[in-house]
């Protein structure tokens, strides 16, 4: 199963701010092994992507800092296989760049954009879904988002609404919501009119950069060209600048096992607990009294705790982080904070 036309992009600049201490500047979540398989999240979405395009087809988008650890962690992929963002702007500019990139490589591609931080546990029915998409996009002037039906009420994801327009299987996006209030989520849950914003994106190359010309026009000229100016562009997320402003956005729904490791809180729920609730990933610990908790700490040494409810317990290197599990509003003011008070030292 594969197209010489069918590429794809596997997004790995970010810094992986929400999973501090755990992951740090110089080596954010990505390129880490949350699961203990031996496998860091970038190695697990390449070997997924890798049974549906070809190897020569799969390029990494990452900052400029991380290009050696990218090569070391992939051997198969080439340099010329690397999009290098200069300095990080989200996602609008480094989706523009790619793109421009692919584009000029080959104008009749069908690309999909793909978060290095998901996780599959259905693989043959993710294999397929993206097949369905690739060719769907491969023959119109849609872009597609995968839409993923949600089974809890889960906060920390955006929701999408689907219209009763549809193109075979596939439904136009009514509206994007963001990261919902509980309440707001429970209702979306129970509706069939709502699905996660699983952020894997296809489209046809021109159709993408078309809307690039379209709606970000003055972000084009900066990255197209010998040399992309990323210090001049916006800080803007693709979602926000693109999908939610476009009027040609459809949605796959699917279904194949999927969860977003975005927070510690999401992590928590996908990873296998004990009977009161409590995660502890590769950790010794002995805990009294303690329930719905998610516990990392590093090799040869222990925890001991006693009556905590909701917490998080992470330490790494120079830095211990205890906090409420799903306040990721304080772990960003957290980690603000330490590098206002430390600089660099501890992030």
């Amino acid at each position: 199963m594969s197209n010489n036309n069918f590429y794809c992009v596997i997004m790995a600049g970010g810094t992986g701010r929400r999973f501090w201490p755990y992951s740090r500047k110089a080596l954010p979540k990505q390129f880490l092994d949350f699961f203990g398989s031996g496998q860091t999240l970038i190695q697990q979405t390449y070997e997924r992507y890798k049974q549906i395009i070809l190897p020569d087809n799969i390029y990494i988008s990452t900052h400029k800092d991380y290009k050696d650890l990218v090569l070391e962690l992939l051997p198969e992929v080439k340099e010329s296989q690397l999009i290098l963002e200069e300095e990080h702007r989200n996602t609008a500019p480094a989706i523009a760049y790619a793109s421009y990139m692919i584009q000029k490589v080959n104008p009749d591609a069908t690309v999909i954009i793909a978060p290095s931080d998901n996780m599959v546990l259905n693989l043959e029915g993710f294999k397929q879904a993206v097949w369905r998409g690739m060719e769907f996009a491969s023959c119109s002037d849609k872009l597609l988002v995968m839409g993923i039906k949600p089974t809890y009420p889960e906060t920390g994801y955006g929701y999408i609404q689907i219209s009763e327009d549809s193109e075979g299987d596939f439904r136009k996006i009514k509206t994007f919501i963001e990261k919902p209030a509980k309440e707001f989520a429970e209702v979306f849950v129970q509706s069939n009119e709502f699905y996660w914003n699983s952020g894997i994106f296809i489209w046809h190359i021109n159709t993408i950069m078309k809307a690039f010309h379209e709606m970000m026009s003055d972000v084009c000229p900066r990255v197209e060209g010998g040399r992309p100016d990323f210090s001049s562009c916006p800080n803007s997320s693709f979602d926000t600048s693109i999908m939610e402003k476009a009027d040609n956005v459809y949605v796959q729904p699917c279904d194949f096992g999927w969860a977003d490791i975005g927070t510690w809180g999401t992590l928590h729920d996908v990873l296998p607990k004990d009977e009161n609730r409590n995660v502890v990933i590769d950790s010794n610990t002995m805990l009294y009294g303690c329930k719905n908790n998610l516990i990392m700490m590093p090799e040869g040494k222990l925890a001991v705790i006693q009556d905590l409810e909701g917490y998080l317990v992470v330490e790494k290197d120079n830095a211990l982080l205890i906090c409420k599990k799903d306040d990721q509003t304080a772990i960003r003011k957290f980690v603000n904070d330490v590098e206002m008070r430390f600089g660099e030292k501890y992030s």
